[in-house]
């Protein structure tokens, strides 16, 4: 077998590898995807029209279909057997896996908000983490090419921190539902902005196939008409139509292996349906598992080295992030009673409330540093199991209350910036391994008080939005320390194998390309040096065009 038996070898088939690979082969380089999970039809195996009362336990989650019977992680979740991981010691961490074809994108909320001037300079502005070696304006165009080619939807709200993209570039959003209406109007009295969110959803045809969502499915069961997007149903096929890209399923990768010069050359991987350890070389790697499973691959790779691959900086690994996440749910008596009619829309949120604090934050106004925002979600649509929790009565009482409450309830969503800190990282565990014999990961994780007071700040602020609707709280506020989501927990886990100016404290440049190994590039949630509280899925896509794009160059020039 040649050393470079392929131009290059994507690892990873979700945001990161997919839009690498699309890149890649649209500029007629010869790709190899390997893929942890299985092969994947959206088309065939998309239970769109599939009803809950059709599905056992009326669709309620399970310990292995942990979001519902119907969901589009169709092999994956928080425990896949055979394939534990460890924490440390007052740890609570949770490790989200999709093993399939497209990873998370086949499952995600489909929020898609630009980091913005702010976001990445975060230590130049407040001393705290780590500044980013580029700046907003560096991905501005690139921003635009994403969000023009995936499709989302939104508006130019000309917030501070919340960039507008260019003209053209959005799809029009769907109209905000009644409760957000309601929840709008109270924000504004109180000086707080709730604006049309942004999400990677077509409302309108794109002319490439794709069709505009017609706002009749769960888009959490995936979406085989290509209106929500997901890899499968846009980045990998258009690859695939240009003749340049193969796709291995079924392949763990546990190692990225190097020449003598020490520049990558292929990776090794265990065919899961044979048992076989196999090994496919390439020119160059582009590294796009996933943040965590990103670092377990490099640290488990290079024996000569007990530091792991591309690790001369002591960073992979280092510097773990997740959002910062809590709710508070409010009932509102004016939307009681409301007639039955279809309000459905976007299976997400049509208005979300971005964070308009950073006047008070810059002059010392506030008691913690970074931001969240507030995602607004409410429903009317075909009660689902769970649906009368909190209702009194039996029989003909409890079907009253049903139609009197349902629709009248409304979920604020705290999603907030994390600062990093040297109690939060994933090692190689010592002792464990997975079924395959590939050593584990070991999460340690620990939130400081910068979270906790953000926690405080943004249920009081729910809290006033609901008050304010006339309405009363019906969810328990909880204390910071217990309101707080768990690491891991919100799937936007990060900042594995930061980029940064230097290679003394960070594992790649700008563009993903690893400083000790020049031709392999990591272009996943990995490379973030912070943790903005923007959905991660829309940068990376972004981050990945543009670090795939450098790399088609450098291969043009000669330089790999």
């Amino acid at each position: 077998m040649a050393e470079h038996e392929h131009d290059v070898l994507v690892i990873g088939s979700g945001a990161g590898g997919g839009m690498a690979a699309y890149v890649l082969t649209q500029s007629g380089v010869k790709v190899h995807m390997l893929e942890a999970g299985r092969a994947y039809d959206p088309v065939g195996e998309t239970p769109m029209f599939s009803e809950n009362r059709d599905a056992p336990l009326l669709g309620s989650g399970t310990p292995d279909k942990d979001f519902g019977y119907y969901n589009a992680t169709i092999d994956g979740g928080w425990d896949i057997q055979g394939e534990p991981y460890s924490t440390g010691e007052d740890t609570e961490f949770l490790w989200w896996r999709s093993r399939m074809l497209g990873g998370r994108t086949n499952h995600w909320a489909r929020n898609s908000f630009r980091m913005g001037e702010y976001d990445f300079k975060p230590k130049t502005r407040d001393g705290l983490g780590f500044d980013w070696p580029i700046s907003y304006a560096d991905l501005a165009p690139w921003y635009d090419r994403v969000e023009k080619l995936v499709g989302v939807y939104g508006v130019n709200s000309g917030l501070a921190n919340h960039p507008d993209s260019g003209e053209g570039v959005l799809q029009p959003p769907p109209k905000a539902r009644v409760p957000e209406l309601f929840a709008a109007a109270a924000a504004a009295d109180i000086g707080i902005p709730c604006v049309p969110a942004r999400r990677a959803e077509l409302t309108r045809d794109p002319g490439d196939g794709r069709l505009a969502c017609f706002w009749a499915t769960d888009c959490g069961r995936g979406c085989n008409i290509g209106a929500a997007f997901q890899t499968t149903t846009s980045l990998l096929p258009w690859a695939r139509t240009t003749g340049n890209l193969n796709i291995t399923t079924d392949a763990m990768v546990y190692e990225i292996t190097t020449g003598e010069d020490g520049n990558a050359n292929g990776a090794r991987y265990i065919d899961k349906t044979t048992g076989e350890h196999k090994f496919i070389g390439a020119r160059a790697v582009v590294l796009a598992a996933s943040a965590a499973e990103s670092a377990r691959i490099l640290l488990n790779s290079n024996a000569r080295d007990s530091g792991g691959l591309a690790n001369g900086s002591g960073q992979v690994g280092r510097n773990l992030m997740d959002t910062v996440g809590s709710g508070i749910t409010g009932q509102i008596p004016a939307l009681e009673n409301r007639p039955r009619y279809n309000e459905d829309g976007a299976m997400g949120m049509h208005v979300y409330i971005p964070f308009w604090l950073y006047d008070k934050q810059a002059a010392g106004q506030l008691d913690f540093p970074r931001g969240y925002h507030l995602e607004v979600y409410t429903q009317f649509s075909a009660p689902g199991m769970g649906s009368g929790s909190g209702l009194d009565g039996y029989g003909a009482s409890i079907l009253e209350s049903a139609r009197r409450y349902y629709g009248s309830f409304i979920h604020f969503a705290q999603r907030g910036e994390m600062i990093p800190n040297e109690n939060c990282y994933a090692e190689i565990d010592a002792e464990g391994k997975d079924k395959f014999g590939i050593p584990i990961l070991k999460f340690h994780y620990k939130h400081s008080d910068h979270e906790y007071d953000q926690v405080t700040h943004a249920q009081q602020a729910s809290i006033e939005i609901i008050e304010r609707m006339g309405g009363r709280v019906v969810s328990e506020v909880k204390a910071p320390k217990e309101a707080i989501a768990a690491g891991g927990e919100i799937i936007h886990e990060i900042g594995t194998a930061r980029m940064g100016a230097s290679a003394a404290d960070s594992v790649t440049n700008s563009y993903g390309q690893a400083w000790d190994v020049p031709n392999l590039f990591i272009l996943d949630g990995a490379i973030f040096a912070s943790k903005a509280h923007k959905n991660p899925t829309l940068p990376i896509l972004t981050l990945a065009m543009r670090g795939a794009d450098h790399l088609v160059k450098e291969m043009k020039r000669g330089v790999l």
